[in-house]
């Protein structure tokens, strides 16, 4: 492939990717969280109680900014601030079981979306999207 053929597979791509991944996360639990909202959730059942500091880090955000993210969840009682185990000047946010609900709904409607779409495929098609599915986890591994 030279060159330019490279640049425009990345580029369509990148504009396929990013329509995919729109579409997909308009597929929302019961709560309707913002996309920086439900990511806070999904962080902590992957990754258990942070800190809002430890959080606003992952996501690469500004502190003031995932605060106002995580007292909106607490106000929908989809997280809790615990003290800090050490540091009383700080707080744990902690996933609620309705905070876990939340991110186990809007992942099954995500799936639910993609799989209804993956139907309409042909066995061939679909076999192709496994091996995409594998070059991009190592593209984005990468």
């Amino acid at each position: 492939m030279t060159l330019a053929a490279d640049l425009a597979l990345a580029a369509e791509l990148r504009v396929s990717l990013g329509r995919a991944t729109r579409r997909l996360k308009g597929e929302r639990g019961e709560a309707g969280l913002s996309d920086p909202q439900f990511n806070v959730l999904a962080i902590l059942l992957r990754e258990g109680p942070m800190s809002p500091g430890g959080l606003a880090d992952v996501e690469r955000i500004q502190p003031p900014a995932m605060t106002r993210t995580v007292n909106c969840l607490v106000e929908r009682g989809l997280v809790r601030k615990e003290e800090h185990p050490t540091d009383g000047r700080q707080v744990v946010v902690t996933l609620t079981e309705a905070g876990e609900a939340e991110v186990a709904e809007t992942r099954r409607r995500r799936d639910a979306w993609l799989s209804a779409r993956l139907a309409d495929l042909t066995a061939a098609e679909r076999a192709t999207l496994v091996q995409a599915a594998e070059l991009l986890r190592r593209i984005a591994a990468s």
